[in-house]
């Protein structure tokens, strides 16, 4: 794939490049924000900072800018769950309908993932970062201003696009914005609104929707006003590569229809209660062939790079932390679907005081990012992540086995603080690890590969808990597939109510003992860090 051409910082002279993937002995530091590399956008050898060097000024710039501009995205995906019933009495349509205000911006996600590493190659990161800001911003302001279903599903449509776009470009920032021996600690900042944003998104959209659910759209105004211009005067320019390869409109055609069928089949089976209905299994069939058309097009692709390398996953470092992140993002994010409805179904909670309990998660989640990414930064990444997918198990299972219909509060929080604790020590470290030892030109596609299979993993997850858990109260206590969750049970119906979430919340404990285990076998040790496969080096030869 093509790739950007190596980032220079603002202003600043930069020296001649050695050739591209050749140490240069005699080289010195690179200036702040501009890591050497050859014209081919590979990563060269310079002396860097040890372990113990911090960020420099101009990253840690660099870093304000993209968490500002993530914490925006990130919030927007869960901010507009707790609002769903406002907007369907204000505009007068049924729950149906405004279920594709989620759907319409997750589908639009799908399709503007792939194209990132495209989009970058041709216009650059910086360029790309502050167009997906824009549009992100303006879709915000047209979603607040929305007169209709019809309109606010349009700009959500429009929102998605921006939004797909800035994870996955803000990620190829960060990682190219520091050395490599310092890659944890820059990703650990950047990954605080990844893993802290969706805990944080009920409780503020609680209080917004309060004045009204026009605010959850339009708090997004002002932080994008303030974000683009930061982006432009902060962020280290780049530029295009010299290539200029054509859009694979081929490619685009199957992978982007493809994400969305599956993405949409998924949506349904949790709206339907099961997997075994032709408004799942269609879209999602069809949706998985199309995809799998496009990983073989790619495969047999010589003449030009395929919209996205999927060759890169020959590689062990991002083939081990793609299959880590997919089943632990899957398991955590599918425990994040099960654990609100518990405290608003069973325990009565409202959608704001059910965010407020998430406050302690967050917090664990976060104090453990940072000293997590400080240490893959100094022992193999394997043990790091192991541990923390240990520490998130262990959490999981207890909150499992503590749950019941008047379990005291202080223990679900601090059994589900463990699980932050575990989780702050897995994602952003697997996502690291995958990415650390990538030349330049191939960081925007394995940001990409990843964002792809993250996205893929938290449909599936969630997709899959919903269904267990619509099937389990319907057989235990007689609640109907896909009926209405909302409220308190009664106390009769309690004790087999808990006993469902019980029984879903092992599907989760599950998948994270499974990420678990590829994690401490496959991720790479010191010694036997990343070599190109057969693949990447037969298209490297000229």
């Amino acid at each position: 794939m093509a790739g950007s051409s190596p980032i220079i910082a603002p202003d600043r002279p930069v020296a001649p490049q050695p050739r591209a993937g050749t140490p240069d002995p005699g080289s010195t530091p690179p200036a702040s924000g501009a890591p050497a590399s050859g014209a081919a956008g590979a990563v060269a050898g310079p002396a860097t900072p040890g372990p113990s060097a911090g960020p420099d000024r101009q990253t840690r710039l660099t870093l304000g800018v993209l968490v500002l501009g993530g914490l925006m995205v990130v919030l927007d995906v869960t901010i507009t769950n707790v609002a769903i019933r406002s907007l369907s009495r204000d505009l007068h349509a049924p729950l149906s309908v405004i279920q594709w205000v989620t759907t319409g911006y997750t589908l639009a996600l799908a399709v503007a993932v792939p194209m990132t590493a495209w989009l970058a190659s041709r216009l650059g990161t910086r360029r790309v970062y502050i167009i997906a800001l824009a549009l992100f911003g303006l879709g915000s302001l047209l979603a607040g201003l929305a007169w209709n279903i019809g309109s606010l599903i349009a700009f959500r449509v429009l929102q998605g696009l921006g939004g797909g776009l800035v994870n996955p470009i803000a990620m190829t920032i960060a990682m190219r914005s520091a050395p490599s021996e310092s890659r944890g600690r820059t990703m650990g900042v950047f990954g605080l609104p990844v893993l802290v944003g969706p805990l944080a998104g009920p409780t503020l959209g609680g209080w917004l929707v309060g004045y009204s659910w026009r605010w959850i759209f339009l708090i997004n105004v002002p932080i994008a006003l303030l974000a683009v211009p930061l982006a432009l005067w902060l962020l280290p320019r780049d530029a295009p590569d010299g290539r200029r390869e054509r859009l694979d409109v081929p490619g685009l055609a199957l992978i982007g229809p493809g994400l969305a069928g599956i993405v949409y089949g998924l949506a349904e089976s949790g709206r339907r209660g099961t997997l075994v209905s032709a408004a799942v299994l269609v879209p999602a069939l069809l949706g998985l062939g199309l995809c799998a058309a496009f990983v073989a097009r790619a495969l047999r692709l010589r003449t030009r790079p395929p919209l996205v390398e999927v060759r890169l996953l020959g590689r062990r470092a991002l083939a081990s932390g793609a299959g880590t992140l997919g089943l632990f993002a899957a398991a955590y994010f599918g425990s994040m679907f099960i654990l609100p409805l518990y405290w608003q179904l069973v325990r009565g909670q409202s959608p704001a005081a059910t965010g407020l309990l998430a406050i302690p998660q967050a917090l664990a989640t976060g104090l453990s990012l940072q000293v997590a990414s400080r240490l893959v930064d100094r022992v193999p990444p394997a043990r790091v992540v192991g541990a923390g997918i240990v520490v998130a198990t262990a959490g999981l299972l207890t909150s499992l086995l503590l749950l019941d219909a008047d379990t005291p509060y202080w223990q679900l929080l601090t059994s589900m603080a463990v699980t932050g604790i575990g989780t702050g020590a897995t994602i952003m470290p697997t996502i690291t690890t995958a990415l650390r030892h990538l030349p330049d030109r191939d960081t925007p596609t394995g940001s990409t590969l990843l964002n792809i299979i993250n996205q893929a993993a938290v449909s599936i997850g969630t997709a899959l808990t919903s269904v267990l858990l619509a099937s389990s109260l319907a057989s235990r206590a007689g609640v109907a597939a896909g009926g209405d969750l909302s409220g308190d049970v009664g106390a009769a119906m309690a004790g087999d109510v808990v006993a469902a979430f019980r029984q879903t919340l092992l599907l989760p404990v599950v998948l994270m003992a499974v990420a678990g285990v590829v994690a401490l076998l496959l991720l790479p040790r010191p010694g036997r860090d990343d070599a190109p496969s057969v693949g990447e080096r037969a298209r490297a030869a000229p």
